[in-house]
């Protein structure tokens, strides 16, 4: 039976040394990456949506030049020039 007053042994100290980062430095780490991409997913989404914005604003019909139509006595008058 061991006795209640032994040492610890010393390769369980030595396992410990194989980790030397604390493991709140990287749960810090962890968060501050998960934060980043989540407000740099929303910024994205964000920044799409308003091209895809402006580029409706882009083809719709009021943002169009106004063509001039010939009228149809010079439609006439050209049909007589190519019918001949």
């Amino acid at each position: 039976m061991p006795s209640a007053n032994q040492q610890p042994s010393p390769k369980l100290a030595s396992n410990l040394d194989l980790f030397p980062i604390p493991p709140s430095f990287l749960l810090q780490i962890g968060t501050a990456s998960i934060l980043l991409l989540l407000i740099t997913g929303k910024t994205t989404v964000k920044a799409l949506e308003a091209i895809g914005e402006a580029s409706e604003e882009l083809f719709r019909g009021d943002r169009l030049p106004i063509l001039d139509f010939p009228d149809e006595h010079e439609i006439n008058q050209d049909e007589k020039i190519y019918t001949k």
